[in-house]
């Protein structure tokens, strides 16, 4: 899981955690599987309280910088994480050299 640091009601907040790989209705990973940090506690509920519009399936428009790469993304509301998952597409993944179980710190804002 990840680990959150308490920010403003509409961020930075700096998040801290594993990455991990989504995993098929079986347990194994599907081909083209998608790769999540997950945000949850404190920072987890402030997005709650702070995000005034919400996307398709509850998704919350975020500004995320990895490293030296910035970019705009959605967080996906999980129950099963308690909290968010903060897509991390592939171009950003080559960049930053990150793979499954790579420690990551990202500091996200409401975009």
């Amino acid at each position: 899981m990840g680990h959150a640091s308490q920010g403003q009601a509409a961020g930075p907040w700096l998040v801290r955690g594993p990455v991990w790989l989504w995993q098929g209705s079986d347990g194994a990973p599907a081909k083209g599987t998608w790769y999540f940090l997950t945000v949850d506690g404190d920072i987890a509920q402030a997005i709650r309280a702070g995000a005034a519009n919400t996307a398709a399936w509850g998704s919350v428009y975020v500004a995320v910088t990895i490293g030296a790469t910035t970019w705009r993304t959605s967080l996906f509301p999980s129950k099963q994480v308690g909290g968010w998952m903060l897509p991390l597409k592939a171009a950003v993944r080559k960049a930053e050299k990150i793979v499954e179980g790579s420690m990551v710190e990202a500091v996200l804002a409401l975009a």
